[in-house]
């Protein structure tokens, strides 16, 4: 599943912040710990310096269990070999809270008259235990707040250098190249964007001059066709009157009608795509899309009569629509000649105006068709050698240039295509 860049760079950041977070958290514990036991361990030894500097010249063994019982955090011990300050933890009962304390405890050997003797001096380690838990909760507060804080300010700074882009990206999906507007990208001070911006110019300015080529071509060569077919279709016209020709002959010739015929359609054909994509579509009028196919079943009458196809027409409302009604009618045609050619004989069309919609459903191949390529050019729905894969096509470019929908849907061996205003 794609994402937006800018939510796929936000995800890598806040990944990473993550990481950091979770490996800093407890180095910042470890650290302020070892900093605070550090502390605690110099207190202790003033403490020990300061008993001896003051109170261990006026000590005498015959006050120590008085000296013991008035002083709960430093006692003098029972000597045990021991050489240099010894600091360690440990653990001791507590009558208040009614459970064991942790402590941090320092034990040095002194003298008092002719006998050694251990000095002690401790600390409680219970209240900055508390101490160093609430900091580092308040660390991880403050570092998520913190985060949070980049996040946004991150997202609102990403969202405002990236709106040329978006702004830019929404022109480029709705340009078409057949569209005579012509893009008016944001500039920006960020130099990758405009190189983009210009790459894409210059594409767009390339392929257009191509375009508008390959239009004129295609108009010209249509436009150069008409005179030869005329002639062409008029010579097989008169071979056709004459009455010395054989049967082999008169079959032959009606083939090359059947061909020209075709040719001067597929010609057009392509001179009526050429209008609509130079959009042609001068004198917009007022209509109701009833009055079309009511003109164009007339028309299509005798052609659905020799394949013995069976109309009907339900029509509900009134549909009335502002386009230009030549090419309106163009589009109706295209779809009901569609239906009566890709038919079977003895089968159904049904024609529906309702809700703003034109329906055109018929029986024919007991198949979907491939809606992908339904409306390309030159793609037929079936081999029928009467259709020139164009039909389809100008429906396509009528249904775009009016701003209109056209969909395609197989269901109870019926082919449908509804086109919607």
């Amino acid at each position: 599943m794609s994402k937006k860049l800018l939510h796929k760079t936000q995800q890598i950041y806040l990944i990473f912040a993550i990481i950091i977070f979770i490996v800093i958290a407890p180095i910042f514990y470890i650290f302020s710990r070892w900093m605070y036991i550090n502390n605690i361990d110099e207190t202790l030894v003033d403490y020990k310096e300061d008993f001896i500097e003051k109170m261990l010249p006026k000590l005498t063994e015959e006050n120590l269990p008085v000296w013991n019982n008035f002083n709960t955090t430093q006692q003098i011990k029972q000597y045990y070999p021991i050489k240099r300050d010894t600091m360690f933890y440990t653990t001791y009962f507590s009558e208040i809270e009614q459970e064991l304390e942790p402590y941090r405890e320092l034990e040095t050997p002194i003298k008092i008259g002719e006998n050694n003797y251990i000095f002690t001096t401790k600390i409680s380690l219970f209240e900055s235990e508390d101490l160093i838990i609430s900091i580092a909760f308040l660390f991880f507060i403050l570092i998520t707040l913190l985060l949070i804080v980049l996040g946004i300010i991150t997202n609102k700074i990403s969202i405002k250098i990236w709106k040329p882009f978006y702004e830019n990206l929404a022109q480029f999906e709705a340009f078409k190249i057949d569209n005579p507007n012509k893009l008016h990208l944001k500039q920006t001070n960020i130099e990758e964007f405009n190189r983009l911006n210009l790459s894409i110019e210059k594409l767009i300015q390339n392929n257009y001059i191509i375009y508008e080529n390959q239009r004129e071509f295609v108009e010209n060569a249509a436009h150069e066709l008409q005179t030869p077919i005329a002639v062409f279709k008029g010579k097989i016209d008169i071979l056709m009157q004459r009455s010395d020709i054989t049967k082999g002959q008169a079959e032959l010739l009606e083939s090359l009608n059947d061909s020209i015929a075709r040719l001067n359609r597929l010609n057009k054909n392509l001179l009526t795509l050429s209008k609509i994509e130079k959009n042609n579509l001068n004198e917009i009028t007022s209509f109701q899309i009833k009055e079309i196919i009511e003109k164009q079943l007339e028309f299509f009458k005798e052609q659905a009569i020799q394949k013995n196809i069976h109309i009907e027409s339900h029509i509900n409302g009134v549909i009335n629509i502002s386009a230009n009604k030549g090419f309106t009618e163009i589009l109706c045609s295209n779809l009901l000649l569609n239906a009566i050619q890709h038919n079977v004989i003895n089968g159904n069309i049904s024609i529906y105006i309702a809700n703003n919609k034109f329906t055109v459903s018929n029986t024919g191949i007991s198949s979907a068709i491939k809606s992908e390529s339904l409306f390309n050019r030159f793609s037929k729905a079936s081999s029928s050698e009467k259709g020139n894969g164009l039909g389809l096509a100008i429906v396509k470019k009528i249904v775009d240039i009016n701003n209109w929908s056209i969909s395609y849907k197989y269901e109870n061996n019926a082919h449908s295509f509804t086109v919607t205003f």
